[in-house]
């Protein structure tokens, strides 16, 4: 968008109090058509982010502000973070550019809209994508019944990725199953796995098993769950779950993130297939242990406490932790700059 107030007229110049007050006049137009295409700018940009599985383009008008944030970590890691300073970026010494973008619940790509651009402006090549029934994927939700199944758009780019080709994963929350099944299929097409406060369970248990201390035990839940969707009809098992959106958010999911953001995501939630959350994860040490993991915790978060997060970690421990400060569940929201500076220095870890 070009100046306000390029190309005045000469005449314009010229002194006494009728040209001020010309110029006053023109001025406060000016100022009023620039924050009408703002605003317009900014409907724009939210429009792409619900419609495209990418964004190239910043969208400024809700980037957050918030970078004065503090992260920590383990000291058998480089302490980058912990110390404040972020080391340079050479592309030439990373293992890969690539980094995988998988949503958590609920979500689709659009959630990744700030990360995908700070990403991108430094030369890495972030992709987000849609799982089965989420975003644009045009799958109903009800109809999935298997992780394998939910999952399939993420190992169906891997597998057509070169044989020689590695990337990075990033789950968030019940992506974290995502990418857990994706490790055990493709262990050596993933040269890291990131657990954004996200289900990081171990072999045998279902992701389910990690919000039942927050919620209910399965069990409870299917009986007593008013969220539960039958897609199949009232006398068959429930197919999905979905939540109020006042109560989203209110209370779990968005107790950090900016008004626009909130509105976002209200407007591009859809409900959640609920059997492959339910399902029993078969994990082996030979390919899911392969791949090293990483987890980030987000210390404001509502929906998967900090204590809880710690249980995940002290229970299958990871080759590193990080902590956002004043993060909610959706840290690509209220806190984009800290995520991305730690997605970054992973990036880098030999």
């Amino acid at each position: 968008m070009g100046s306000a107030f390029g190309c005045m007229p000469k005449e314009n110049l010229s002194g006494g109090m009728g040209s001020r007050s010309n110029r006053g006049s023109k001025s406060r137009s000016q100022r009023k058509m620039a924050a009408s295409e703002e605003e317009l700018l900014h409907r724009q940009a939210l429009a792409m982010a619900i419609q495209q599985h990418q964004l190239s383009q910043r969208f400024e008008g809700s980037m957050s502000r918030r970078i004065g944030s503090t992260s920590s970590r383990r000291r058998d890691l480089p302490d980058s973070i912990t110390n404040g300073k972020q080391q340079p970026l050479l592309l030439e010494d990373l293992e890969t550019k690539k980094i995988i973008l998988v949503h958590g619940e609920g979500f689709g790509a659009w959630c990744w809209y700030k990360i995908l651009s700070l990403l991108e402006e430094v030369g890495l090549n972030p992709v987000a994508l849609d799982l089965r029934g989420s975003g644009i994927d045009n799958t109903d939700p009800n109809s999935i019944t298997t992780l394998a199944d939910y999952s399939k758009p993420l190992t169906d780019y891997l597998h057509n990725l070169p044989d020689d080709e590695k990337v990075i994963l990033v789950g968030h929350s019940c992506g974290g199953a995502s990418i857990s099944y994706a490790m055990e299929c493709y262990p050596k097409t993933i040269s890291k796995a990131v657990f954004l406060c996200a289900t990081m369970v171990s072999d045998g248990h279902k992701p389910f098993d990690v919000f039942s201390e927050e919620l209910a035990s399965a069990d409870v839940f299917l009986k007593e769950s008013q969220f539960l969707v039958y897609g199949n009809g009232s006398d068959n098992p429930p197919t999905g779950l979905t939540f109020d959106k006042q109560q989203i958010r209110s209370v779990l999911y968005f107790n950090q993130s900016s008004p626009k953001d909130i509105a976002l995501a209200t407007l591009s939630m859809r409900t959640i297939p609920l059997e492959p959350i339910m399902e029993t994860l078969s994990l082996t040490p030979e390919n899911y242990g392969m791949v090293r993991r990483f987890f980030i915790q987000t210390l404001e978060d509502r929906m998967l406490s900090p204590d809880v997060q710690e249980k995940l970690v002290r229970e299958n421990p990871p080759h590193g932790i990080y902590k956002i400060k004043g993060s909610d569940h959706c840290p690509f929201f209220s806190k984009p700059q800290s995520l991305y500076k730690i997605l970054l220095e992973i990036a880098q870890l030999p």
